[in-house]
Order: structure tokens, then sequence, then C-alpha cells
């Protein structure tokens, strides 16, 4: 057995929301054995031990949106790349991740899901795990494609992805663009993919009628690539927050300004928001020029933009999401980490086995401080850092 002690222990209540419970002992092995208060913690009965020294301990991460990351990218379609990208998202706390696929002509998208297909096959479990993939575009509307290739967005056509159903887990697509009576999402619900709304420029009414009666249930970065929340036309992302629908959020404060968070934490049921990182090769390696989609990146400070000024995904990483989101909402950390474990581990079908420290999940776990800086990171059981 192994144990960390003398922390506090992020747990779910009888509501299933997180609580902290001090001066706590979290035993595990590959998974968690049992949490314990630390009098009745017997020393003698593990093998190594982890003093969190009152920091919080808390689940693994999980990013639903990642590009990139420390000079590598999804798109190298290389197992070094999943390789690094895990590696150095573990660095930041996320212990599982869905590496995200951009706008490509199908055989480079397909090179991408056959590398991503193989890699989670013959994972060596040294990095955060990679669950599938998460295909942003080709789907997608050409009038808010954002970074993504113009001339490489196409129809809707399940029959162009059938044959990685199994591998990917989200697909985002602009619902307008669709003109098969749905039966792409019906295809992609039939095969337990998550179907997302981004990089669209449907109305509100047809973004209401995709998610309560067409079977979308998430959007892809809210507020960005999107119609706006305007007073007489509330676009996607008034639609987003009047339904049930999981949304991802960027917060980096550059994305989305602080006060639309704090709007969309007051009006929307905090179990559907879902933070990400939405990050490219250029995360982790400072200001500078870097590459997104075969497109020149310029990056300086927390912000990078195309040569025409357009955002170009973020550098943003998990562990300061989490900070950020936390300072401007004037929230707890319990209520907030919920947004980057127990949600998209809910969201995804996972929650039995990650998301959240109890008693027989996977022993993904993270020792962090009140500035949600990461001491320690451990997965599967492995201590990793």
């Amino acid at each position: 057995m192994k144990a960390i002690i003398n922390g506090r222990v992020l747990i779910p209540d009888r509501d299933g929301h997180f609580k902290i419970m001090s001066e706590h002992a979290v035993i595990y092995n590959e998974k968690i054995e049992d949490i314990l208060p630390m009098r009745r913690f017997c020393q003698q009965q593990t093998e190594e031990i982890l003093d969190a020294e009152g920091s919080y301990i808390g689940p693994g991460f999980i990013n639903m949106h990642i590009h990139g990351c420390a000079g590598f990218d999804v798109m190298d379609n290389s197992h070094e790349a999943l390789k690094n990208i895990g590696k150095y998202q573990a660095e930041t706390g996320v212990t599982a991740f869905l590496p995200t696929t951009m706008t490509y002509d199908f055989p480079r998208i397909y090179k991408a899901l056959d590398c991503i297909n193989d890699f989670v096959k013959n994972d060596d479990g040294k990095g955060a795990a990679v669950l599938g993939c998460h295909m942003e575009g080709p789907f997608i509307n050409s009038e808010r494609k954002g970074a993504q290739a113009a001339e490489d967005i196409v129809a809707a056509d399940f029959a162009k992805i059938e044959k990685y159903k199994d591998v990917i887990r989200i697909i985002t697509i602009a619902p307008e663009m669709l003109h098969d009576d749905c039966t792409f999402v019906k295809q992609c619900r039939k095969n337990n993919i998550i179907v997302s709304i981004g990089h669209s420029s449907a109305d509100y009414d047809t973004a209401v009628k995709a998610i309560k009666e067409q079977g979308i249930t998430h959007v892809t970065h809210l507020f960005n690539a999107m119609t706006p929340l305007h007073h007489r036309k509330p676009g996607i992302a008034g639609a987003a927050m009047d339904t049930n629908a999981y949304c991802e959020l960027i917060a980096d404060n550059v994305h989305v300004h602080p006060a639309l968070q704090r709007m969309l934490y007051r009006a929307k049921d905090k179990d559907r928001i879902i933070l990400i990182t939405d990050s490219m090769r250029a995360c982790m390696l400072g200001d500078g020029e870097s590459e997104l989609g075969g497109q020149k990146v310029f990056v300086k400070g927390q912000k990078a933009v195309l040569a025409d000024k357009t955002i170009a995904g973020s550098v943003l990483t998990m562990d300061r999401a989490i900070a950020n989101f936390a300072v401007n909402n004037n929230a707890g950390l319990p209520e907030v980490i919920e947004l980057a474990t127990k949600n998209p581990a809910q969201e995804l079908g996972m929650y039995d086995r990650i998301g959240s420290i109890e008693k027989g999940k996977q022993a993904d776990i993270v020792v962090f401080g009140e500035d949600v800086r990461i001491k320690n990171v451990i997965i599967k059981g492995q201590l990793f850092c």
C-alpha cells in the first residue's frame, strides 16, 4: 500500500459536490483503497508515504480539448508528440486528456486518428492518459473558422469518420450546415460520440433546437468562434446558457473576459461547465513565433494570434485555468476543481472510474497548494512528480 498523508482531501459529499476533509490520508495502489482520518492511519502498513503538508489532495485534472504544448502538436501524427503532450500536461496536474485534431484534408486527419488509436492501445502509462480524440472540424462553418483552414472545411458525413467511431469521443460541428435531417448527429449518438456546437454561425433558435431536440449536448469553447451574446440576438452563447448543454470554457482571461466568466458561473448549472485549455504547440514555450494548423502564430504573454490578429488557440495550462476561474468568481477551490475533474468525467461516462477521490476509483491524484501550483501528481497509482 501507498499513502498521501496530512492533506486536505477533496471528496464528494452526499450530494456529490466536493468538500474538504482535513487531516486525512489517501491510501492507494493502482486504485484508491481508502480515505482515513490521520488518527486512524497506520504507517506500518504502507510501503511509500507522501506528506502533503496541509496541501489539497484532489483528483487528477481532465483536459477535454487540447491541440498541443511544449513544442508538440496532435497533428504531428506521432507517438512521440502524444507521449510528450501527456508528459507536460501531467506536470500541470492533468492525468487524462482528449488530443484534439484540427481541420485538415482527410488523409492528414486519418493519420492523426490512427496514431491516437494506436497510442491508446500501447500507452505505457508514463504521462497523462489519452482517453480518445476530440475531433474539431472539418464539419464546421467557414464564417466562424477562427484558426481552422477554410479550404478543408466540408459537409458533415458520418461515412467519413465511421472507421474511427471507437476513438472519437467528441466531434465539433456547425449544426446550421447539416442538410440530412440530423442523420449525422443520430449516427454519432448511436456510436456514443458526443456532438458539440462550435465554429458555427447558428442563431439562438437553431442552437436551442440542436440542443433540445437533435441531441447535441456540448458547446466548444463557449463565446469563441460562434454567434455572440446580444440583447436581441442571444446566439449560440445565449442558447448555451439557457439549456443544459455542457459548455467548455477557456479561462485564460484572453478568450473570455472575467466578467463573462462570472456571468456564466451565475447563470449556468455548475455541473455543466467544463474548463479546458485549447492549448497549442506554443504552450509552455514563452513568447515568440509558433505554428497552429499550418499557420504562423505569434505569442506574447497569454495571447496567441495569427498574422491577421485572429486569436489562435491558447497557451493556457489547466492549473492556471482553475486558478484564474476561482479568482474571477471569488469561488472556493473545491467547487472549481469539479469543473476540471468531475464534470468532464461525467460527460464522458467515466465518473465511475475517474474524476473524484473515492474508494475503488483509479488512483489519479494531484497535490496542490492554495494557488493551484502543482506539488505532486500520481497517475494510476504511480508517482509522476
